[in-house]
Order: structure tokens, then C-alpha cells, then sequence
């Protein structure tokens, strides 16, 4: 399995074994939002972890568990 990064696509986070779950567990609101299905190609969970001050690197470190 491919570790996930900053450049990392929500697309893919999404797609990926808790992947949801650990987004919502760390607040990142873009399951839940009506644009998430045009935006999950486009978005990298650096752009949304900066758009709402999420710790970035300890968000990767669940993912990539």
C-alpha cells in the first residue's frame, strides 16, 4: 500500500480501508459537504488541512497506520 501524503487526493483518502472514519475522527468536514463528490479529485488533504487547521502530520500518521 502507497503511503499517503500532503499531495494525496481526498478521492483517494475516501477509497481507502478508515479512511472516512479518520477524516471525521480529525474533523475534516468534506464527507459531509454537498460539493465533496466534484471536489474529492481536485482537493489534497494538505489544501484541506490548511483550510481548516488540522495537524496535518499526525492525520497522516493515523492514515498511514
Amino acid at each position: 500500500m502507497a503511503k499517503f501524503t500532503k499531495d494525496s487526493k481526498l478521492s483517494e483518502i475516501i477509497e481507502a480501508d478508515k479512511g472516512r472514519e479518520i477524516l471525521m475522527k480529525f474533523g475534516v468536514p468534506c464527507p459531509t459537504c454537498p460539493f465533496f463528490a466534484s471536489e474529492a479529485e481536485k482537493l489534497t488533504i494538505g489544501d484541506v488541512c490548511n483550510m481548516y487547521g488540522i495537524d496535518l502530520e499526525k492525520l497522516l500518521e493515523e492514515l498511514n497506520k
